[in-house]
This record gives C-alpha cells, structure tokens and sequence, in this order.
C-alpha cells in the first residue's frame, strides 16, 4: 500500500472537493481518496505507486490545478 500528499489550487466549496475526489478516485489503483478543502491537501491511498503525472491528470480533469505534481 502507498500514500501520497498533493495540494490542489482553485477550490472553493465542497463542491470542488466532490469533483477532485470523483476523478482521482476513478484513477487506476487509487484505493481511497482524502480532500482537505482548508488546505488543499489531496491524499490519495494506492495499491502500490501511481505516476504523479496520473493524479494531477484526473485533477485538472475535474477543473482544478495540482500545485506540486
């Protein structure tokens, strides 16, 4: 099992929080999917490591930008 931490730039509602959890969850061996919208911070649980590409891929898909990808 892994764990990796992002912070995503442009929520503002929970919303927003709905939208980046819906598409990174829908990535490829994404297990579980945390959005702190205070700080921004996405935490993504895998079943093993996930291109970093990949996760901010599925969160300017859902509209937002990932700021350390």
């Amino acid at each position: 099992m892994s764990t990796a931490a992002y912070t995503v730039k442009g929520m503002t509602c929970g919303h927003c929080v709905s939208s980046v959890k819906e598409e990174v969850g829908e990535v490829a061996g994404v297990t579980n999917v945390e959005v702190d919208l205070a700080t921004g911070l996405l935490t993504v649980d895998s079943d093993g490591p996930i291109d970093a590409a990949k996760i901010a891929a599925a969160v300017e898909a859902a509209g937002y930008e990932v700021a350390n990808p």
